[in-house]
């Protein structure tokens, strides 16, 4: 049997715990995943959206935000292509002070074993093993 697709605002509802019915339902089933009892599948734009919306709507920090998504996103039965990558992006956002997609960028780059972005946007410059090049 394919695997559900979980969205955004599942993660949501869990991490900010602000709906009396959808957030408990919300912890339930991800509780599930951790526990092995169920599977899902995730794409990379539902943890950008997630970052996205803690951090602008919600005023949350990156730090913060590292410490509750992170863990949730390395959950076994969480199916996510790239990973590695995402998780790897979460410590670029932090450690580099980048926006999660320009850090998921990033990563990506490392594990394509790659050296260069084509970019004009100068934070690319703070990151090592990654040149920044223009058109």
């Amino acid at each position: 049997m394919p695997l559900p697709f979980l969205d955004t605002n599942v993660l949501l509802r869990h991490l900010l715990q602000d709906h009396a019915n959808f957030s408990p339902r919300a912890t339930a089933y991800l509780s599930r995943i951790e526990e092995g009892q169920a599977r899902v599948r995730i794409a990379e734009t539902v943890v950008v959206e997630t970052v996205f919306t803690l951090e602008k709507h919600y005023g949350f920090g990156k730090q913060a935000i590292h410490d509750k998504v992170r863990p949730l996103i390395e959950l076994p039965g969480l199916v996510l292509p790239n990973k590695p990558a995402i998780s790897r992006a979460f410590d670029m956002y932090v450690g580099f002070n980048l926006s999660f997609a320009d850090a998921y960028h990033a990563a990506l780059i490392e594990r394509l074993g790659l050296h260069q972005i084509m970019t004009f946007d100068r934070q690319f410059d703070r990151l090592p093993g990654i040149e920044r090049i223009e058109p």
